[in-house]
Formats: structure tokens, C-alpha cells, sequence
């Protein structure tokens, strides 16, 4: 049994693995984009390292760009088969390959590839619920909810060596930060031989700070000063959650109810309302306001649709709070808000989720006085504020205890992370737990299990 990277190995992005039974078969788990600095980015751009050809299935975790971004790609080099996911996935994933395609063209960057690639792929989409079972050759695939995304999944795959015998491997995907704020606890595979998991928190623990009270501070802080407060935000997940946020700042009157919310993101727009085709993936918290109404909406949220809509924003008095992607400001609408109004002193900026290596969000985190924003110097004098509360990972003691609540563990390959977090995170598990096999593989390295 083997399982080759390629991605996420050293790095954040780039999700993707072939797993290679004893008799020879492959099947693919995720093939992320590459995002971030530009030499990581240039990744996408080369051949994979693989046969596609040779494939006798292909999942996905879930649907964000890190995990899907280049499922195009299999297509392309002519695969043909199954590519199986749960059925919240596949709906944000034709949204997400839609915008990327969109965005590519758009942004005149080189394309990976178009509309019509997009809609090959789609046709090979295969949907399968939680705890359902589906025969891939010789592997038996199981998806449980991961907590980390709507329709998010780890991923137990059982190879059968032989009628009395067979090995079993989890892939985490992405781990939730429990508990999560919209979705049910990330669940536990109770059994595995090797665990290929995340480490993107491996070095460190989440701030024992409230996200609604940060949310809350942002707001009150711009509504007395009657400035803006900027919001970047991913459209999957963070904008559902701070949407929900507010519902409830709102409601118990903390925030003002005629303060303006613009949320100028198309993208996040339809992602909210597939959200609210899955209610039972959601919390008893969050299905109990969905009884009560819509809990993504409130009084002065205001839909941003056009870029004449975005743009007219600027000239808006008063205090006000703009949600907009992308959430690592590396594009999207955020980006012009950004070099707007970052060079005035009563601006907020609230970064309320993980900041790659070389985009935008993680200058300004470290505390840039100075960016480049379309080739423009844009000089910060905003306040920026970082919170890690509302991160949608596992951080590390979350994580070890996901890992050692699996019971017959003999190898633990780290991935998904930077080279610190997974050196880290190694070094606990060996010295905490009975597993002394922990890999830390390189981009396109094959490891033997």
C-alpha cells in the first residue's frame, strides 16, 4: 500500500493524494490549487505527477478551492471515472470550480482551465451521504462529518488484502474547531492502521476568546467613530458564520439594528443559500433559529450584486461593516475596499480566519505600514485586529485528542501544513502517544505504509 503527494506536503494547499493498493489499484483523495506565494502557486501550472488514466475513483473531502481547485485537471488528462463526495459538497463545489474558472478569465491570469472544463468534471460528480459505504475496487469508502465545512468529510477507506484481511486508512480532510459555531462536532473513526491528517494548527492553541464579543467590539467601536469596518471573508462557511453572528448582535440589541452590513460577495450570496437547503447538518443552535426564521439575515444587511453596487459603497456615510472575499484579501472585492480605505485612521480591519504565506491578509496581520494593491503603495492606517476564534481548523490539542481517540494507530503521515506546524505536532505525537511512525512527506514523494 502506498500513497504519493501531490500537495499539501509543507504547505496548506494543494490538497491531494494517490492511494495504491497491494494489487495495484489508485484512487485519488482531493486535488487542491496551490494558493499563496507566487512560487506555490506556480504549482498548479505544472504536469501532474500522476497517470490520471490509470484511476479507479477519485473523492473529495470537501469543497474549498485548497481541496478542489484543480479537479479540472483529471479531466483533462482524460479521466474518466467516479468522483464521489456528500451532497453538500457537490453543490458548493460546482460553485466554487464556476468561480474559479470565472475568476481566472476575469483577472487575466493564466487559465487552468474553462467553463466547459469545469462542466466535464461535474458530469462525473457522485454523491454518497455520511456513514454510507461505496465499493471503489478494492477499497470500501466511508465519508463522516469532518465539522469544517457544510458537507465536509473525513475519509475512512478499508483495502481488502484478502478474505480474512484488510487495512484500514483515514484521511482527516480538514478537522473542525470543536465547537463548531454553524455545524455538528467533528465525529471520531473509531478504528485505523494509518491516519494521513492536517497539521495546519499543529504548533499551536486557539485564543480563549469569544468570537461574538470580537464581532460585537469591531462594530461598536466603528459605530461610535462612524467609520467602516472591513471583513474579509471566504464564501463558504466564514460568511455564513459571521452572518449569523450579527443576526444574533442584532437581536439582543448590542449592535445598532440600522447599522449597514453590505455582504459584497456574489459568490457568498449563493453559498448561503444552498446553506439553507441542509439544515440537518447544522447544530441544534443553529437549527433552532432556523425555526425561528432565517438566521443569516437581519435588519441593514444589504446585498452587494454588481460592481457598481460594490464601488458606490465608498460614498456612503456613517458607520458601516463590509463583508467581501477573498478571506486572505489574495482578490475579489475586499481588495478594493482594501486600498480604499486602509489609509484612514478610524478604518477597522477584523481578519477572522488563517492568513497564507505571501497574500495580502498576512501583511497586514504582521503589521505592513505599507502594501501593493494593484500596483499601488497604499499606506495602512487602519486598526487591524486578528482573531483565531473563528478559525474553522482544529488547533493542536484538538487535534491530538481526534487522533488519540482512534484506537490501533501504527502510522500517522502529517500534512496540510507549514513546515513548523507539522515539525511540531510530530514531535507530540511521538512523545504523548505509542506511534513512533510519523512521515512528514514532500511534494511528490511516494511513501510506502
Amino acid at each position: 500500500m502506498k500513497i504519493k503527494f501531490l500537495g499539501a506536503a509543507g504547505t496548506v494547499t494543494g490538497s491531494s493524494y494517490i492511494l495504491t493498493s497491494q494489487s495495484g489499484k489508485s484512487i485519488m483523495i482531493d486535488l487542491g490549487m496551490f494558493q499563496g506565494l507566487p512560487e506555490v502557486e506556480k504549482l498548479n501550472y505544472l504536469p501532474l505527477d500522476f497517470d490520471c488514466r490509470q484511476l479507479i475513483g477519485v473523492i473529495l473531502t470537501h469543497a474549498h478551492l485548497d481541496h478542489c481547485g484543480r479537479l479540472p485537471l483529471t479531466v483533462q488528462a482524460g479521466y474518466r471515472g467516479d468522483i464521489w463526495m456528500t451532497p453538500a459538497t457537490r453543490e458548493l463545489t460546482e460553485l466554487s470550480l464556476f468561480d474559479s474558472a470565472k475568476i481566472a478569465k476575469q483577472d487575466d491570469k493564466e487559465v487552468l482551465y474553462g467553463r466547459y472544463d469545469v462542466e466535464d468534471t461535474i458530469s462525473l460528480f457522485k454523491t454518497v451521504d455520511y456513514h454510507k459505504p461505496v465499493e471503489i475496487g478494492d477499497f470500501t469508502v466511508t465519508f463522516v462529518d469532518a465539522g469544517h465545512l457544510l458537507g465536509s468529510a473525513s475519509v475512512e477507506i478499508v483495502e481488502r488484502i484478502s478474505d480474512t484481511e484488510s487495512k484500514t486508512i483515514i484521511f482527516s480532510g480538514d478537522l473542525g474547531n470543536i465547537p463548531p459555531d454553524l455545524l455538528q462536532n467533528t465525529e471520531i473513526i473509531p478504528h485505523a492502521d494509518i491516519v494521513v491528517m492536517e497539521a495546519t494548527y499543529g504548533d499551536r492553541l486557539h485564543p480563549n476568546e469569544e468570537a461574538l464579543a470580537v464581532i460585537q467590539n469591531e462594530i461598536n467601536a466603528i459605530e461610535s467613530s462612524q467609520a467602516t469596518l472591513l471583513i474579509p471573508a471566504f464564501s463558504l462557511e466564514r460568511t455564513q458564520e459571521l452572518l449569523h453572528a450579527i443576526m444574533h448582535l442584532k437581536k439582543s440589541g448590542v449592535v445598532a439594528s440600522n447599522t449597514p452590513v453590505y455582504l459584497d460577495s456574489p459568490m457568498a450570496q449563493k453559498a448561503t443559500l444552498i446553506y439553507q437547503k441542509y439544515i440537518p447538518l447544522f447544530n441544534d443552535h443553529v437549527q433552532e433559529d432556523f425555526n425561528n426564521g432565517d438566521p443569516f439575515n437581519f435588519p441593514g444587511l444589504e446585498i452587494i450584486s454588481t460592481r457598481e453596487q460594490s464601488q458606490s459603497i465608498s460614498y456612503s456615510s456613517g458607520a458601516k461593516v463590509i463583508i467581501a472575499g477573498s478571506g486572505m484579501m489574495s482578490g475579489g472585492r475586499i481588495v478594493g475596499h482594501a486600498a480604499r480605505f486602509l489609509p484612514i485612521a478610524t478604518t477597522r480591519l477584523l481578519l477572522a480566519g488563517y492568513q497564507g504565506e505571501g497574500t495580502l491578509g498576512r501583511q497586514l496581520e504582521e503589521g505592513a505600514a505599507v502594501v501593493t494593491i494593484d500596483g499601488r503603495k497604499i499606506n495602512v492606517a487602519a486598526t487591524v485586529t486578528k482573531t483565531g476564534s473563528m478559525s474553522s481548523h482544529a488547533d493542536q490539542q484538538q487535534l491530538f485528542d481526534w487522533l488519540q481517540k482512534i484506537s490501533g494507530v501504527k502510522q500517522v503521515v502529517l500534512t496540510h501544513g507549514e513546515e513548523e506546524p507539522r515539525a511540531v505536532f510530530a514531535e507530540k505525537i511521538k512523545t504523548e502517544t505509542d506511534i513512533k511512525i510519523v512521515v512528514l512527506p514532500t511534494l511528490n514523494e511516494e511513501v510506502e505504509l
